[in-house]
């Protein structure tokens, strides 16, 4: 069982659906993210079980939805079932909502998994954080152009906790910890009320392919969790 929102490769798509849906569920949610530079296509396994066909570099997989318990996720070339680039085992709490992403350059590929913490009662605001998902930049600080600094020091692999912020328009930069160097200009990201996302940082630092951002809404925005 999953759900799949609309053209969910396209994360600015989602800024365009004005309706929020909401699934009772006392399971987990997991999707995947392929942030592997210079890796292939992939196919993913969950338990052996194929799950998504052809997840290209930079896009994510819809949520699927589990009960608790131990998984096994392996990573195939696309239209391959050989040598797994990837073969990770997890464990899934019961009631979260992860992003399994796919990070590393081969063959160091490893499967990062990011919280996207439930929040009781959200403002009218809107909640974002950041991922550093980039495996040759620094840490970072991700600012507003003014200099105004939202997450600070943000190293490899480290993700931040959400914070609250006025729904509206934002350019975003990730600069260099302690510098007010841009290596990263996000413009035009529409943050909407009572939405939550996470901006996450792919790519190599002067490299190819280069440094982007990504800007999904969570499952936070669309999935309600019972309580015990």
């Amino acid at each position: 069982m999953f759900y799949c929102p609309k053209n969910y490769n396209d994360p600015y798509s989602l800024y365009r659906d004005n309706s929020i849906y909401r699934v009772a569920t006392m399971n987990s949610y997991i999707r995947v993210l392929h942030a592997s530079p210079k890796s292939p296509a992939v196919d993913v396994y969950i338990n052996d079980m194929l799950k998504f066909k052809n997840l290209t570099y930079g896009t994510f997989t819809d949520y699927v939805e589990v009960i608790s318990g131990d998984y096994n996720i392996k990573l195939y070339p696309a239209g391959t079932k050989l040598t797994p680039v990837l073969n990770k085992n997890i464990f899934v709490p019961k009631e979260k909502i992860y992003t399994a992403a796919a990070i590393g350059i081969l063959p160091n590929i490893d499967l990062l998994l990011v919280l996207e913490p439930k929040v009781n009662n959200p403002s009218n605001n809107a909640y974002v954080k950041f991922t550093h998902l980039s495996p040759n930049a620094g840490a970072v600080d991700i600012t507003l152009p003014d200099g105004k600094i939202l997450f600070k020091n943000v190293k490899y692999k480290e993700s931040t906790d959400y914070i609250e912020v006025a729904p509206g328009t934002y350019t975003l930069e990730a600069r260099p910890t302690g510098t007010k160097t841009t290596a990263l200009y996000v413009p035009n990201v529409r943050l909407k009320s009572q939405r939550f996302y996470t901006v996450y940082a792919i790519g190599l630092a002067e490299g190819n392919p280069g440094l982007q951002a990504l800007i999904p809404l969570d499952g936070s925005s669309y999935l309600d969790f019972r309580e015990d």
